[in-house]
């Protein structure tokens, strides 16, 4: 009787072991695709057309769908199993998934969005979260975070996202392959679940950039035209000064743009101030609370706006159902809905004012061949299950860089530049709305050299206590523009001096400390200031101004005459330029 029961227990033993085997088993079959896919399946492409006709352009292609996508036969998801449950399959195709596969490539499966395709984070507690490829311990990004997975694992070409708030821009950036968003309007959404209206578009995913211009090329159906290069590249320095991009990552950037375009190409830019200036209606939103702490900054106040609109039109396409079914939906989803739901009209009036100024100064400030530059994400992207997914102040933090394309509608690309801190960075492209095959082209032409830039930034680590010789000569010249403003004249020239001292190739350093010598009325060396200036930069229009004013001063008045208007040749609206020149003329010739 003891053998027999002896025996029981080992069988009872080995039996639970082989349970515990096969559950192993089991797992790893099913995170074998990363947890990037809901279901798979497979829609074929066309034959290819008999040569010499060309071949399909995303012929041999794979690809996976958000599921938020309609595929006819398949009930489309929405990251949430009660949404699943309540209702039917698709009867149709969506239509950009449509274009795809007549355009050569084949859909391989439906992946994991956040529940409702509602937050960033990329946890979805329905269907497990997707593991980043790139850095498995931290969060893939979303909403469309299985489409990323799918990418950065290279299961796919590439994949379809819904981009709201930045559902595709921010996955792409934590999983560390390319992201596009394109120009709010320009790609039918007929077949998508929608979020929020007024920000929703279709986006997609890639590693190659030329794939990534392919696909756009396909949906965007953009005509054939000639490249064109940038004119100007406009890095937002209050972004990356305020995020976790590190200096030498900023420099891989700069270094390519001037290997490529030459330094005149580069321009710095405050964009918080420029926003400011230019977008009235968001003093209605002025200030923003996180965590106790006030927020005033315009790019704070834009990201509340985004989230005020989002809320409203959200509630507006699915209260109903969510009022019906009661369904379980995310801490996160729920938290949201609870704060500012209830929007009132005024409110709404305001943030569709915001949208409009705001495409008007960045369409203004990037025109057609500009090409502004902000990191794709404020910080690391933050470990899988940490409270910060759940908190106010990492949904707004990161909306302050993801809201200037959803509410202007402009088009964004986010681009990695390789690791830091054992975690992908990543910068974006942003252009005009409209500009998106410019975009697409200055991606692919920039591509190669970006990375090479940040492979040799990367073998290059500066302790964290160095500071960059561009970044000291920059803080020495802010120092000297508020002791201008201060009007302490000869406090602010040696502000300068030391900037220039760092960095003598600098224009901008030598034209303010020529304005400081104006004040003390040195116009000897304010003109020769303003003369090295020139000869670094051309196009400064403010040294010839000054350069002129000094010149007057010391009775050089054809010379004064021919800066002044050197300067209206270079902005002929300005007003100084042609009363100085139209002034000294009467006087003197």
């Amino acid at each position: 009787m003891g053998s027999s029961s002896a025996n029981l227990w080992v069988l009872l033993g080995l039996g639970i072991a082989g349970i515990l085997i096969m559950t192993k088993k089991l797992k790893k079959a099913v995170r074998a695709d990363f947890g990037a896919f809901v279901e798979r399946l497979q829609l074929l492409p066309p034959p290819p057309p008999p040569p010499p006709k060309a071949p399909h352009p995303l012929n041999g292609l794979t690809f996976a769908v958000s599921d938020v996508f309609d595929i006819d036969g398949y009930v489309t998801g929405f990251g949430n199993p009660d949404w699943s449950r309540t209702h039917g399959a698709a009867s149709q195709t969506s239509s950009v998934v449509s274009a795809l596969v007549e355009g050569g490539a084949t859909c391989t499966g439906k992946s994991v969005v956040d529940d409702m395709a509602f937050s960033i984070s990329g946890e979805n507690k329905h269907y497990d979260t997707p593991t980043n490829p790139a850095a498995p311990a931290k969060v893939p990004g979303g909403s469309s975070s299985g489409a990323a997975v799918a990418v950065a694992a290279s299961l796919v070409d590439f994949s379809l996202g819904i981009d709201t708030v930045g559902g595709v821009r921010v996955p792409a950036g934590y999983c560390g392959v390319l992201g596009f968003r394109p120009s709010h309007g320009t790609v039918p959404q007929m077949g998508m679940i929608p979020v929020s209206a007024s920000l929703d578009t279709v986006g997609w995913f890639a590693r190659d950039p030329q794939i990534l211009r392919r696909v756009g090329h396909v949906l965007l159906q953009v005509p054939l035209a000639v490249q064109r290069n940038p004119r100007s590249i406009i890095i937002a320095d209050d972004c990356f000064h305020s995020s976790n991009v590190s200096d030498r990552v900023t420099q891989a950037v700069i270094k390519s743009i001037e290997k490529l375009f030459g330094r005149q190409a580069i321009r710095h830019e405050k964009l918080g101030d420029y926003v400011n200036s230019k977008v009235p209606s968001l003093k209605a939103f002025q200030t923003g609370k996180a965590n106790g702490e006030v927020k005033t900054s315009p790019l704070w106040s834009l990201a509340n706006v985004m989230q005020v609109l989002k809320r409203h039109e959200f509630k507006q396409n699915h209260e109903e159902w969510i009022k019906s079914v009661k369904p379980t939906l995310d801490p996160v989803i729920s938290a949201q809905l609870r704060e500012g739901l209830d929007v009132t009209d005024k409110e709404v009036e305001n943030c569709l004012s915001v949208r409009n100024e705001l495409r008007s100064a960045l369409n203004l400030l990037l025109k057609d061949d500009g090409i502004l530059i902000i990191p794709t994400t404020p910080d690391f992207p933050p470990k899988v299950g940490s409270k910060d997914v759940l908190s106010e102040e990492y949904h707004i933090r990161a909306y302050t860089f993801t809201s200037l394309a959803s509410m202007s509608g402009c088009c964004q690309a986010a681009v990695p530049m390789g690791f830091d801190e054992k975690c992908p960075v990543s910068v974006s492209f942003i252009a005009r709305h409209g500009g998106d095959r410019f975009l697409l082209d200055t991606v692919q032409t920039m591509y190669a050299v970006l990375q090479e830039e940040a492979d040799l930034a990367a073998k290059v680590k500066p302790s964290k206590n160095v500071v960059s010789q561009e970044t000291s000569a920059e803080m020495a010249k802010e120092k000297g523009n508020q002791a201008f403003k201060d009007k302490q004249w000869q406090k602010a020239i040696g502000f300068y001096t030391e900037a220039i001292k760092i960095n003598g190739n600098n224009a901008t350093y030598y034209s303010n400390r020529a304005a400081a010598y104006l004040e003390l009325g040195s116009f000897l060396q304010a003109e020769a200031d303003c003369t090295k200036a020139i000869d670094l930069d051309k196009k400064n229009v403010k040294s010839y101004l000054r350069r002129g004013t000094a010149r007057e001063m010391l009775g050089y008045y054809k010379e004064a005459i021919e800066d002044f208007r050197y300067a209206l040749v270079l902005e002929p609206n300005n007003k100084r330029a042609a009363q100085s020149a139209e002034r000294l003329r009467r006087l003197f010739q």
